[in-house]
């Protein structure tokens, strides 16, 4: 694969500390004992005048992609992997991590209406979303929640299973309106994810696939002092119906089911007062990079993290929209596959990329 973005780690020798490194290309396989590549390789920087690239060699597109990986190459924001089977592509796209990724295709800024930019690992910070997307606007300014009416149907048949069994262990801490607002919640949720998160082609160009997808991020959801349950289940059913990888602070004491179908599925729970939650906060320097609060101080919480730009927070109010609501568990991530071969058909056409 060819990886010549700013996200790409570099190791010269295999029990060697990667450093990262601007312009790098990984090599995997014969490809890196090719001495026609390397020639047309040398040929290519002389004639288009420009730095000649780093050049590590990988055995595996798996050592490959760990080198992409790597922590030392924190900002990932374009990565690229040229290859002409589909196999090795799906693998690819499935580990690779990176805002931007290109497939027999060059690195390139952003492109209007078409191939929208940034975010990343380190290459953003904060509860940011990609410029050009259709998620730019959502992250500029902050939503509060307005009062509704209950609604008389309380049916959960429409949801994701893992959702449904969620708010089924939460019931017994809800009386009916609060149950209603967690269930009208998780029904926009699910909306919201199969028309407006589900992987799709932006542009429709035919000759290039420009997907924009989202993949599930870890998120650890805080109960603050003096909030109500209907909250917090609210945003685990967003979390849920994410797929996202969740860790919960509360300061409520949870009913047994919902311990109970929290532990089977692996989710660390901490029950603590606010000072508990921000003396734990501070503590942990390697936890998930992004926090959802339920009330509380996001001050308090900025200043406990020693203001890192490395985790970001989101406090609002919580909402029953799910366009909203499951922004903090998804990261976004643009895919452009070159779908030609010197104008013919080509064999990455059917590629998975959702």
């Amino acid at each position: 694969p060819g990886t010549p973005g700013d996200g790409t780690a570099a190791a010269p020798a295999a029990n060697a500390t990667p450093t990262p490194a601007r312009g790098t290309v990984i090599l995997v396989g014969a490809v890196g004992k090719s001495a026609a590549f390397a020639r047309q390789l040398a040929d290519a920087t002389a004639t288009l005048h420009v730095q000649a690239p780093r050049i590590l060699h990988a055995a595996t597109l798996d050592e490959a992609i760990d080198l992409q990986n790597h922590p030392s190459a924190p900002f990932g924001r374009g990565e690229a992997l040229h290859s002409l089977d589909p196999t090795e592509v799906e693998h690819w796209l499935a580990r690779v991590e990176g805002a931007d990724l290109f497939v027999n295709a060059a690195i390139t800024p952003a492109v209007v209406g078409r191939r929208p930019t940034g975010g990343g690992r380190r290459s953003s910070s904060g509860p940011s979303m990609k410029a050009d997307g259709p998620n730019a606007l959502l992250s500029l300014g902050r939503w509060h929640a307005e009062p509704s009416p209950a609604s008389p149907d309380l049916g959960l048949g429409t949801l994701d299973p893992k959702v449904r069994e969620l708010i089924d262990a939460a019931t017994a801490g809800l009386d009916w309106q609060q149950f209603d607002f967690a269930r009208r919640g998780a029904l926009s949720d699910h909306e919201a994810f199969t028309a407006q998160f589900a992987a799709r082609d932006v542009a429709g160009l035919g000759v290039e696939r420009n997907v924009l997808r989202h993949r599930p991020e870890p998120v650890v959801i805080r109960l603050s002092e003096g909030e109500p349950l209907e909250l917090l289940v609210r945003i685990l059913a967003a979390g849920t119906r994410a797929r996202a990888s969740l860790g919960v602070s509360t300061a409520l004491k949870l009913p047994r089911p919902l311990r109970a179908l929290l532990k089977e599925r692996r989710v660390r729970v901490f029950v603590e007062n606010d000072e508990a939650w921000l003396e734990r906060a501070a503590k942990v320097g390697d936890g998930p990079s992004r926090i959802r609060m339920i009330g509380g101080s996001p001050s308090a919480l900025s200043e406990a993290l020693g203001g890192s730009l490395d985790v970001a927070v989101w406090a609002g109010d919580v909402t029953t929209a799910g366009r909203v609501e499951l922004l903090p568990f998804l990261s976004e991530q643009t895919v452009t596959v070159t779908n030609h071969r010197f104008s013919g058909p080509s064999p990455l056409g059917e590629v998975r990329i959702g």
